[in-house]
């Protein structure tokens, strides 16, 4: 008998309908002869809801009593889902994060999972009923609730199955599965039957939206296999799994974009060691994160420096700047909020040359300019002007025939 843990998200259960839905899914997997831990998020909206509530008395409400709050969201799907399968006559026991015993650091809504007590768990499952259990949620040492940060339901789904070393861990969303590009700017896009942890990592990473990071890292470092499936379409789904050396890996598995990229460059800096350091370090100590870089040096023993953080930091992080320069004698700062930034990603990467060559020669034959290179291992990013995006991502995709079923 396998043991299979699945993830509900806010659209899945976000009406009594759709959890009666989700109950009869749950029936049908049990009935296959799986032993299932559900995972839940809050009903859509809901968390939402709660986050507009609390504003509503406080601007910036304490870390601690915020994640008391928006932990009931979770609280009561998991009760409503077991009414669900009770009255489908199947034995079922919810479980909060607390009772679980899902032991987190103390860092309110941004925790990180320490520890699981699975115990009470197994002894559940043991006795033939189905666990489910809130996401997003978990308790510190002191017993004082906390919450994981967005997406979190996804990592406890992951968490739970590295504890009870479950089979599979099924991430059910509103989406069916991981696609070579977003379906909404390339209708030709195919979704993936497989991708390993690594290419899902750099594709959730640099802007595909279908995953928690966090979940995938963790999902990886115990060597979970995830799959990634639609509540509301029948289907395989993608799975997320360890490398096959003995599987001919796809040139390119995937194209991710972000939109939400602003580039700055202060330009005429003394060129001596340590120069990056200043640059990036008041940016840095304001929790400012910094993607993309590039350093050039000129012969009149000045730099140009120039990198790229997200568009929400973009006016914090130039005025930071701005005060640098003047400290350090530069000659300019300019911006540019109107970036874009499109990457490939395959672990094909390692064993075939003229990746880049490709990439680029398609993007020159539709005149859209470069205007930044980052690359790694399985990975080459480009930044470009934001107006270009769709068409870059259109010609990538058609460039490494990602519609052609392999």
């Amino acid at each position: 008998m396998s043991l299979i843990v699945q993830k509900y998200g806010g659209t899945s259960v976000g009406t009594v309908e759709r959890i009666k839905e989700v109950a009869k899914k749950i029936i049908e997997y049990r009935n296959q002869g799986h032993d299932l831990v559900i995972v839940v998020s809050a009903m859509s909206g809901e968390t939402n809801r709660l986050i507009d509530l609390a504003k509503q008395l406080s601007d910036q409400p304490r870390g601690r009593e915020l994640d008391v709050l928006l932990s009931t969201g979770e609280q009561v799907t998991i009760a409503l889902l077991s009414m669900a399968l009770m009255q489908m006559g199947i034995p079922a026991v919810s479980y909060t994060g607390s009772q679980v015993r899902i032991l987190t650091d103390n860092s309110h809504n941004k925790a990180r999972i320490v520890d699981i007590n699975e115990h009470n768990l197994r002894k559940d499952l043991k006795e033939g009923k189905v666990v489910v259990v809130a996401g997003f949620q978990g308790c510190d040492e002191h017993g004082n609730i906390t919450t994981l940060g967005r997406g979190g339901s996804d990592t406890t789904a992951v968490a739970l199955a590295a504890a009870l070393k479950a089979d599979e861990c099924q991430i059910y969303t509103d989406v069916d599965g991981v696609y070579t590009t977003d379906p909404r700017v390339v209708s030709e896009a195919r979704r993936l039957d497989s991708i390993t942890f690594e290419e899902m990592l750099e594709m959730a990473s640099l802007g595909a939206k279908v995953l928690q990071i966090r979940s995938v890292e963790f999902a990886s470092k115990y060597n979970v296999p995830l799959r990634v499936l639609s509540s509301f379409t029948e289907g395989g789904g993608t799975l997320i799994t360890a490398e096959d050396p003995s599987m001919e890996q796809a040139l390119i598995s995937g194209i991710a974009f972000n939109r939400d990229e602003a580039k700055l460059t202060i330009l005429g800096v003394p060129d001596h060691p340590g120069i990056a350091s200043k640059i990036l370090g008041p940016i840095a100590a304001e929790n400012i994160e910094v993607d993309m870089i590039i350093q050039n040096t000129g012969k009149d023993a000045t730099t140009d420096f120039t990198f790229t953080v997200h568009r929400n930091d973009y006016q914090s992080a130039l005025n930071i700047l701005n005060n640098t320069a003047e400290k350090l004698g530069a000659r300019e700062v300019n911006g540019n909020e109107h970036i874009a930034k499109i990457s490939v990603v395959g672990v094909g990467m390692r064993s075939h040359a003229g990746i880049a060559s490709t990439m680029f020669d398609a993007l020159a034959q539709d005149n859209i300019n470069i205007i930044m290179i980052s690359t790694s291992e399985i990975k080459i990013s480009v930044v470009i002007d934001e107006k270009y995006l769709e068409l870059g991502v259109r010609t990538l995709h058609k460039a490494f025939k990602l519609e052609q079923d392999r």
